[in-house]
């Protein structure tokens, strides 16, 4: 603006001094006024007012006054123009802020979507997310590049005059350009996050079915539904020396006088077999134990009082045991494989054993269901557990041993339905009673 202002002042200095040599020289009506114009003045947008002639010629000094004028409003229009476009930069730039921010945010999840290939600008997305990241980190780099050097050019322009026409449309349609091209990024990243959304959720079901499918399948496991040829011919596995394995009958106990509790055992377990059945009544954990714990000979209690079996089973082999016991004088009798190798009496003489309780197959109950401790449990196999509510007669305990009989427990009869197992405790088809003997 200073040489323009420089130049009006030198043509009307020179004006001056034209008017008093034309007073001499030139002949009355030739007066003239010259104006020194930049080359792209009239390109520029602002032409000056036309200059009158000699007739109705104005003083210097209104003449500039009016020039000056003119000029400082040429300059507030140039400050409001700059000023609304630099608005619009600044505005375009937190816009971009923006877009990197989220761009950056959604870098932290898995982009999974097949993407094809496009434009290195603002086509599509690659197949990799970290190349999404990289091309993206680029594209708004672009961007801002663009605009840094929009704005360098309209610093540029202030210098020497206001922006044509042309340019501002151009720049505007620039401007508007690059915010759809932002936009169009922003709604194709929010349509790529519900894409992700959505495959998560279907990949979510689909895991969540196929782990109700496995747990429908350990349930039945666990329930034992295998197609046995008969309801008793099955066994219990429990291989782990654990505090979690175990057995359940369903069935409790009425109030007993006498009893007699056979089944077939099979064990390596070493020191001790452990606990093959507890029964557990409220006040009494310890109504009905059979276990052998450590080096110590395997032990029968009642009402918490112990005797001493002569049992030898831990030999990896099926065995047949039979027990017996009566209130009255508190009679008691061992049978392995069908033979009777001892006898006792005095073992909670005249107690009835309580009804109500929980039996459980392959655990030491130290509460009623429960507490159990891992150091008695049993590791092995067992079959045929059965119980009577009368002392068996040792030729019948003999025949079950031989298998000449099949007698199942009146109280308690081995039966798929009412055994249920836990805690990785299984239950599979057992070997006829013929094939357990070849063992003996």
């Amino acid at each position: 603006m200073l040489p323009v202002l420089a130049g009006l002042l030198l043509a009307v200095a020179a004006g001056g001094r034209g008017s008093a040599a034309g007073d001499q020289e030139s002949p009355p009506g030739s007066r003239f006024v010259c104006t020194s114009l930049p080359l792209d003045a009239a390109g520029a947008g602002c032409p000056l007012p036309p200059v009158p002639m000699q007739g109705g010629a104005l003083p210097p000094e209104e003449e500039l006054r009016a020039t000056v004028l003119q000029l400082r409003e040429t300059v507030l229009q140039q400050k409001e123009t700059i000023g609304n476009q630099r608005e619009a930069i600044r505005e375009l730039t937190g816009k971009l802020s923006r877009c990197e921010s989220a761009d950056g945010k959604s870098s932290a999840g898995t982009w999974k979507k097949e993407l094809g290939k496009g434009k290195d600008t603002m086509g599509d997305l690659p197949r990799d997310p970290a190349q999404v990241i990289d091309q993206l980190s680029r594209t708004m780099q672009t961007l801002k590049d663009r605009l840094e050097s929009l704005e360098h050019q309209l610093r540029a322009n202030v210098s020497y005059a206001a922006l044509p026409n042309d340019l501002r449309e151009m720049l505007q349609r620039r401007l508007g350009d690059l915010e759809r091209q932002l936009l169009s990024k922003v709604a194709e990243l929010e349509d790529e996050k519900s894409l992700l959304h959505n495959e998560t959720s279907a990949h979510r079901q689909k895991t969540e079915t196929a782990l109700n499918a496995l747990l429908e399948r350990v349930s039945e496991l666990e329930k034992g539904n295998f197609a046995f040829k008969s309801p008793d011919e099955f066994k219990v596995s429990l291989p782990l020396r654990t505090n979690y394995l175990y057995g359940k009958v369903k069935k409790t106990l009425p109030e007993l006088y006498a009893f007699t509790v056979c089944l077939w055992l099979r064990s390596s377990a070493s020191p001790g077999i452990g606990t093959p059945f507890s029964y557990a009544v409220p006040g009494q954990a310890n109504e009905i134990v059979l276990i052998e714990w450590g080096n110590n000979p395997i032990e029968l209690l009642i009402n918490d009082k112990v005797a001493q079996l002569p049992l030898f089973i831990s030999d990896g082999k099926w065995h047949h045991i039979c027990i017996t016991w009566t209130t009255r004088d508190g009679m008691w009798e061992a049978f392995q494989d069908g033979e009777k190798l001892g006898t006792g009496e005095n073992l909670a003489p005249w107690h009835p054993i309580k009804p109500g309780g929980v039996l459980i197959l392959g655990q030491e109950q130290d509460t009623v269901g429960g507490r159990f401790d891992a150091t008695q449990a049993f590791v092995g196999e067992m079959s045929q557990f059965n119980i009577w509510d009368r002392v068996l007669k040792a030729e019948d305990i003999m025949n079950i041993a031989n298998c000449s009989i099949n007698m199942p427990g009146n109280i308690i009869p081995w039966v798929d339905n009412n055994v249920d197992v836990f805690g990785g405790a299984t239950k599979w088809p057992v070997e006829t009673c013929e094939e357990r003997l070849l063992d003996l």
